[in-house]
């Protein structure tokens, strides 16, 4: 009942909206700076949705939970109070249980088979995942791999027995390290550097933005680079909101979204491999780089984890995203090229 109560909140919101003059108002709101990946794609789409659609729309962006924070945003979506926001997918548990495909440990190779699968048909499938709630996706925005750290060096799973990690709220991550014996803890974002420096954790998992800009380097011994999950967004909006608006302005603002999501990720392309230097440039943490074997080890281990999920998260989705691991006939030519060069 609350879903219905919400969509229909929106359609009324959607229908006088609709009778406003002047332009239209779109508030995009999000819970990060301008400076991240996210805040760049947002300040993107305000530039191309306007320059495509002059006099037609106004977007307005709202950074830093300046609206609505992590725990009001959806609900304030699904009312008609802001129209687009970019999650994490982690968020996305209440909606649909498929979304979980992303918290599976070692199921992508690296960021550019995340990115083969998100804008492959199953992937692409997930926008819709959500429609029964009032939810509609568009695409997703990279945030980065996570890596492990840890106060000792991580080359095994056996090496992450009986060691506490703390990670977000998700059944996924903690059976991820339920598997390798390890003691998942649930504990907000905020509190996890003193948690760290404390000892009421013994690590975590993060990507190299996190690891850099919340200083976990410096309150953890070893980081170990083993790229096993991916931290991502998915910008989406008011479905009800979005099927009420003008054939030319959706036409405009999905090219605006394209763009602007196309843009948010090579900033996070570019920013990961810059905080990951960083990192190892501070030497505060001892770099573990994961040999073939040692990676598959991990993933040998975790694996249960996959079977654990699958019926929730469907067997063609994990299938897809195994398959997505395999590089385009072109990459492998350029990789051999390149080989043959060493």
């Amino acid at each position: 009942m609350k879903f219905v109560s919400l969509m229909f909140g929106a359609l009324l919101f959607s229908l006088s909206f609709a009778a406003q003059a002047g332009p239209l108002i779109i508030k995009y709101s999000h819970v990060v700076a301008d400076s991240t990946p996210k805040g760049q794609a947002a300040i993107k789409f305000k530039e191309v949705a306007e320059k495509l659609l002059p006099g037609k729309v106004e977007v307005q962006v709202f950074p830093n939970s300046q609206l609505f924070g992590d725990g009001k945003e959806m609900e304030a979506l699904l009312l008609g109070d802001v129209h687009i926001l970019a999650p994490s997918l982690a968020k996305f548990g209440k909606y649909t249980k498929k979304i979980q495909i992303f918290d599976l440990p070692f199921l992508f190779d690296d960021i550019d088979a995340v990115g083969r699968f998100q804008n492959s048909a199953k992937g692409r499938e997930l926008f819709t995942s959500m429609s029964d709630k009032g939810i509609i996706g568009f695409g997703y925005i990279h945030n980065g791999m996570k890596q492990l750290s840890a106060n000792k060096p991580l080359r095994t799973p056996a090496d992450a027995k009986g060691l506490k990690f703390r990670i977000q709220a998700s059944d996924v991550l903690e059976a991820q390290f339920k598997a390798v014996g390890a003691n998942p803890q649930k504990i907000a974002f905020a509190e996890v550097y003193q948690a760290l420096q404390s000892g009421v954790v013994d690590g975590a998992e993060n990507p190299w933005a996190n690891i850099y800009t919340k200083k976990f380097h410096e309150v953890q011994g070893y980081i170990t680079e083993s790229g096993h999950g991916v931290l991502d967004y998915m910008v989406i909006a008011n479905e009800q909101w979005w099927n009420g608006l003008p054939d030319d302005v959706k036409k405009g603002l999905s090219e605006a979204m394209t763009e602007s999501i196309a843009y948010g990720n090579k900033v996070a392309q570019e920013e990961d491999m810059a905080f990951r230097q960083k990192v190892i440039d501070d030497k505060k943490a001892k770099l573990v780089k994961l040999t073939k074997a040692q990676r598959a080890q991990w993933r040998e281990a975790m694996k249960p984890v996959w079977t654990k999920f699958e019926a929730d998260i469907g067997k063609d989705l994990i299938d897809a995203a195994v398959a997505a691991n395999e590089k385009p006939a072109k990459n492998k030519k350029a990789d051999k090229k390149h080989s043959d060069k060493k």
